[in-house]
């Protein structure tokens, strides 16, 4: 089911568009709104999908639809968002994709109710897409190619640039390359610029803008794909965040750590080593994946993790909880087989820290890093010291934020580095959690 939050400060009009979706058997109206408050409120509330929003509501009858949504973005990153509007001037619907945040759709009000636009438009924003209604699409592609004389295939090829499909899409769908799709754009961007009158030199402008927002939101998808870790990439694209970019969000921050690890390297022959390090990193990458844990970096014999970005999950604490324990069982196999070719075992200890920290992607086009920064993250550094091999110590925040109960030691409260007051933390035994 994809959850809708639905919006319109006129009671017919809002009746009327839940009445469409409710015919949906896979979208689920759960909540209204009739103003800005009410609409960025119910979204914390509900926590929808999609949000589908008429642009001019109370106070002011302005943009408190747009403005709203973006707000909601800020908070839930992914949220898809439909607009609804009885404008059809396509300045505005090709300005709002052309910002690079995909997950909207821009809707003409009084075409909602013509055959499936709307709930295609609610599927489509769900997974990251885009949309525009075809009367927009006919307002861009009709006026241009009136002075210009295009083939087939060059008609086509501008209308799904006006319906705004990514560059790969189109290729895939003409069997074809993008580069070879990106070359053909411009060659008929090129053609019709040469037939425009200056009079509709304006539509070709639209059209180029929205052609430039593609190209840059996918070139933007390739190089996170390369430099960050995988899953990662496709979530940050789909949200429109951009380098440099900060959030705030709750998580909760793991580090892992092998104990004694420089006196192993001391003894051990450096390949073998390496041997076997891969196989840890790849056992803690596999356990931490699987809790839906994002991986920051792996440093030397440590992990960095973060669970709750870079999308929200309400859960956090209790996945990091169950990441820990994956990680812990995850070693303990390892260790049996290393022991039975005389191999050097690691012991893991592992801390978790809870709180508000700011995610953002930091670095340049050539490396980039997905980070999570602030004091919760130092003291997920202070705690692991505390827990010895085959341990997890948590902050008295972490075990607050658990849903579900959890069986732990409560330790002395001991100061820490940077820390004026003393840090109470928890021993979780493995394999501890009531049921």
């Amino acid at each position: 089911m994809i959850s809708v939050l639905l919006a319109d400060d006129n009671l017919i009009v809002r009746e009327g568009v839940k009445a469409i979706l409710d015919l949906e058997d896979d979208l689920e109206v759960v909540g209204v709104a009739s103003d800005y408050d009410e609409l960025v409120s119910s979204a914390e509330m509900f926590e929808p999908q999609v949000v589908v929003t008429d642009i001019r509501m109370p106070p002011s009858f302005q943009r408190e639809g747009i403005d709203a949504a973006i707000e909601i973005r800020k908070r839930h990153p992914g949220t898809g968002v439909v607009i609804l509007s009885q404008y059809d001037d396509p300045e505005y619907a090709v300005s709002l994709l052309a910002q690079g945040a995909v997950g909207y759709a821009y809707l003409l009000k009084d075409r909602v109710g013509e055959g499936d636009q709307l709930a295609r438009a609610v599927r489509e924003v769900a997974i990251g897409g885009s949309m525009l209604d075809p009367k927009i699409v006919a307002a861009l592609t009709t006026p241009i190619s009136e002075d210009a004389t295009l083939t087939r295939d060059e008609e086509a090829l501008l209308q799904m640039v006006a319906e705004g499909r990514p560059i790969k899409a189109i290729a895939t769908a003409r069997r074809t390359t993008p580069e070879h799709i990106d070359a053909g754009i411009e060659q008929l961007f090129v053609k019709l610029a040469e037939g425009l009158s200056a009079g509709r030199a304006g539509s070709l402008e639209r059209l180029k803008k929205l052609h430039r927002a593609l190209v840059d939101r996918e070139e933007l998808g390739e190089t996170l794909e390369r430099l960050l870790p995988g899953g990662v990439a496709d979530k940050l694209r789909r949200e429109g965040k951009r380098i440099g970019e900060t959030e705030t969000l709750e998580v909760t921050v793991l580090m892992g750590d092998i104990r004694g690890y420089t006196t192993i390297a001391e003894r051990t022959d450096p390949a073998a080593l390496v041997v076997q390090l891969n196989e840890h990193r790849a056992a803690m990458n596999r356990a931490i994946l699987d809790a839906g844990g994002t991986i920051m970096q792996f440093a030397g014999d440590a992990v960095i993790a973060v669970f709750g970005a870079p999308l929200p999950q309400t859960d956090h604490a209790d996945r990091a909880i169950d990441a820990a324990r994956a990680m812990h069982e995850a070693q303990e196999a390892l260790n049996a087989s290393w022991e039975a070719v005389g191999r050097e075992l690691f012991g893991l200890g592992i801390g978790l820290s809870t709180g508000q920290v700011a995610a953002a992607i930091l670095g340049s086009d050539e490396r980039l890093e997905y980070t999570v920064i602030g004091d919760t993250v130092n003291l997920t550094q202070r705690v692991q010291q505390w827990a010895g091999p085959g341990e997890t110590v948590m902050t008295e925040a972490t075990r607050v934020a658990c849903r579900n109960p959890i069986d732990a030691e409560a330790l002395e409260p001991a100061h820490v580095k940077g820390r004026a007051a003393p840090v109470t933390a928890y021993r979780i035994p493995q394999g501890a959690r009531d049921e």
